[in-house]
């Protein structure tokens, strides 16, 4: 009876034994499955983050890369354009500006550059960046992003930031003024924005140092605000001095820090 009493004991040792490993490879095989998942999203969400920044570091006028791409007749998703047909109150009027011609200038690195904005082609623009002149808010900030491409030559500036990211309680549209073939000549000053969306301008804006074409995307082109009217050669010399080296060859930040010490128009 007493060998028969610790058979069946070891007997239930064994079962418990056994049923306690399957226990833990069941576990163990719900946690692999579970980091599995955890490892998809991570990498998901990686891949949504690298684009959204890819779309707002730079607000975003098209890469020399997307330009080759709209060449070879390529299409790339974009952004869905902005439901919203209006502005908020703190976006000034565009009867402030309509009909006028704003003259002034804007002070690159001490250097100055002879600028005209378009009231009567672009009154919304000429609008924004008349107050925000007048508010002293460019002096001190800086131009982020240069383009050295062979079609590709653009100065832009007037992130708040200083990184290419815009404010997300200044932004306004339409589009206005925009070119019809998607050149803009030397010396042109356009609105900056993100991809597909004509009412996400806000205070950046990019100025063309060569003739330079840029393809319009789903919301249509860049708002023409106005041009330079001197002093063009400081920008040629700004992108003469070439990149800070990065992933791109001819898109990056300039490699000499450019500032705004003033823009004031009148």
């Amino acid at each position: 009876m007493a060998a028969s009493s610790r058979s069946a004991r070891e007997a239930r040792r064994r079962v418990q034994q056994m049923e306690a490993k399957r226990e833990l490879r069941k576990e163990q095989d719900k946690r692999r499955k579970r980091d599995n998942v955890l490892a998809i999203s991570a990498g998901t969400a990686a891949v949504v983050l690298a684009l959204v920044l890819q779309l707002t570091v730079f607000s975003s006028n098209p890469t020399e890369d997307e330009y080759a791409a709209a060449q070879a007749g390529l299409t790339t998703p974009s952004p869905t354009p902005s439901a919203s047909p209006t502005n908020g109150e703190n976006i000034p009027k565009p009867e402030t500006a309509a009909g006028q011609t704003f003259t002034g200038e804007l002070t690159l690195n001490g250097s100055p550059l002879g600028v005209q904005l378009d009231g009567t082609s672009a009154p919304q623009a000429a609008a924004v960046f008349k107050s925000l002149a007048d508010q002293n808010f460019y002096a001190g900030l800086s131009c982020h992003r240069l383009t050295t491409g062979e079609t590709f030559g653009v100065l832009q500036c007037g992130s708040k930031a200083g990184d290419g990211s815009s404010d997300p309680s200044f932004t306004w549209g339409p589009l206005e003024n925009t070119p019809q073939d998607n050149n803009y000549p030397a010396g042109t000053i356009a609105v900056a924005r993100s991809g597909g969306n004509a009412y996400s301008n806000g205070t950046q804006f990019f100025i063309v140092y060569k003739d330079t074409v840029i393809p319009a995307d789903a919301a249509g082109g860049y708002t023409v605000v106005g041009k330079v009217t001197s002093g063009l050669d400081v920008v040629s010399t700004i992108a003469a001095a070439g990149l800070k080296p990065g992933d791109n060859a001819t898109d990056g930040a300039p490699a000499e820090p450019v500032t705004i010490d003033s823009f004031s128009l009148k």
